[in-house]
């Protein structure tokens, strides 16, 4: 995949599939350590210690859309050409942390990519899950919970069209913000920011 935002959502799909009702993304880049963190966290089914060394198999997944199981393999051997890796902790009915190391100046790190729009495929699927997003550029962060939103919004849901176009452009602002107040640039020098 040519943007880790898309690994990154077929990772969130995962967690709406093995019912997580939380999720918790976080995003960690340290330019100092040249790393960059990954970190999917959810309170779905989990998975005993045995699915949990199948789900890097391509040829395995327990989702019942597709056949195989592309999505973290795929994103294993990103990580790992990167000088990263990928790890799965998990436990039957606690849930699954997914995390995946990159060294962030790796000229085979593919670009953060558009997360807005993989913000918002997530949090408009139609399932009752709430995210709690943090990403952290050397000390500068942009965080939001949807937990926090909808005791706000009440009765009103975030895909609502007027909620739905606040969301988005609350996302893009907070990305935009984030790099511009962090310099981040990428492994070729462009500046990533939400699109």
């Amino acid at each position: 995949m040519r943007e880790l935002s898309l690994h990154i959502l077929d990772a969130l799909q995962n967690s709406l599939e093995a019912g997580a009702s939380k999720v918790t993304l976080t995003i960690e880049e340290d330019l100092r350590a040249d790393r960059l963190t990954i970190t999917i966290t959810d309170n779905g089914r989990g998975m005993d210690a045995e699915t949990v060394q199948k789900a890097l198999d391509p040829f395995f997944t327990t989702r019942q859309t597709r056949h195989v199981g592309l999505g973290l393999p795929l994103f294993a051997a990103a990580a790992q050409r990167c000088n990263g890796e990928l790890t799965i902790e998990s436990e039957p009915g606690r849930g699954t942390t997914v995390r995946a190391t990159f060294q962030h100046s790796h000229i085979d790190r593919a670009p953060l990519g558009d997360m807005r729009s993989t913000l918002l495929s997530f949090l408009l699927s139609g399932r009752p899950v709430d995210l709690h997003y943090v990403h952290r550029v050397d000390g500068h962060q942009f965080e939001f919970d949807t937990a926090e939103m909808r005791a706000e919004l009440g009765e009103v849901p975030l895909s609502h069209p007027v909620v739905r176009e606040w969301l988005s452009e609350f996302i893009a602002e907070g990305e935009r913000e984030l790099v511009a107040h962090s310099g981040t640039a990428t492994n070729s020098g462009r500046t990533e920011s939400a699109r």
